[in-house]
């Protein structure tokens, strides 16, 4: 994997809110034609500047003319919508490489990145979800760097949209999935990436209703053992999670219940990480579980100290 964390001439820093606004420069800086290393702001002047002379062409001449104009317009109307100190790096020459380290996370602080997941997903249990980072210039900016503010390690279930879920955008969430939201060495390197080396504040392992991994964990010896290997293994990563699971009669809370117990295992297995640990212990992140209901399309919070918090619309 490649990342660009930080640029040697990058002493601007965005806000979340004006990282939105660098969009439409990082598509013009982006549409250019000339290496990294020439400077953004001769790359828009070649392509506003350049004409033909062919005999003839004087229509297409004035029409293109036109075009670059309205190409400028709209380039100077993006840069006055941005941090005024980001607009200033651009039309000095930043490179697209600066400007892609430039941009910060939706969230800085683990508690900024939980009230985020939080928020995110009462806009969407209660219908108005924004959708964010659909756009094509969005999906560009994304080319040289990404500024997740979450990892997420959830279940693989395909009714389960995570970045929907939380409605968040193109480049917020770091998310690794399996059948069970179990932790083994490949999400557990995963993981480990997206603390050490991105932008991200928390650490997310959440289960769902109806997991059939869970479901399958808790049949009969002889039952498992009809299944293929690979998903023996699988079955083995969730098992021991319901070992003290209690005896609860009505099906549809004891298959919750068996849930939230593989949840609360596997965040504990994941706080053994040494990577996790030691940004744990200086504050870089917390870990919470978190349960998403699909009927209602809900999401409750497991933080240490807490048995649980739901999301709230504000």
């Amino acid at each position: 994997m490649s990342l660009i964390t930080s640029s040697k001439n990058a002493a601007v820093r965005l806000t979340a809110s004006s990282g939105a606004l660098l969009l439409g420069g990082l598509l013009v800086l982006a549409s250019c034609s000339q290496s990294s290393e020439k400077q953004a702001g001769e790359a828009v002047q070649n392509q506003t500047t350049t004409k033909t002379s062919q005999p003839g062409q004087a229509g297409q001449n004035g029409a293109s003319a036109g075009s670059g104009k309205a190409t400028d317009n709209q380039f100077e109307a993006e840069l006055s919508r941005m941090d005024p100190a980001l607009a200033k790096a651009i039309r000095q020459g930043a490179t697209m490489e600066e400007i892609a380290a430039l941009k910060d996370p939706v969230a800085t602080t683990p508690e900024k990145a939980l009230e985020a997941l939080k928020t995110g997903n009462a806009r969407f249990f209660s219908g108005q979800a924004k959708h964010p980072g659909g756009a094509a210039n969005e999906r560009r900016a994304q080319i040289l760097s990404q500024s997740p503010f979450a990892v997420v390690l959830g279940c693989s279930d395909s009714r389960v949209p995570i970045e929907l879920v939380y409605d968040q955008g193109l480049g917020d969430m770091f998310v690794i999935r399996i059948a069970g939201n179990a932790v083994d060495p490949g999400t557990a390197g995963s993981i480990e990436y997206g603390v050490k080396h991105l932008k991200s504040h928390i650490v997310v392992v959440m289960g769902h209703e109806g997991c059939g991994a869970v479901k399958a964990a808790m049949l009969p010896a002889a039952d498992k053992e009809q299944e293929p290997a690979n998903v023996r293994y699988l079955l083995n990563l969730v098992e021991p999670s319901l070992t003290n699971m209690p005896n609860i009669r009505d099906p549809k809370a004891k298959k919750r219940e068996a849930v939230v117990a593989n949840v609360l295992y596997q965040k504990e297995q994941l706080k053994k990480n040494p990577v996790v640990a030691e940004a744990i212990r200086t504050g870089k992140i917390i870990v919470v579980g978190a349960y998403y209901d699909i009927s209602s399309g809900a999401v409750d919070f497991y933080e240490d100290g807490h048995d649980k918090s739901t999301a709230s619309v504000n």
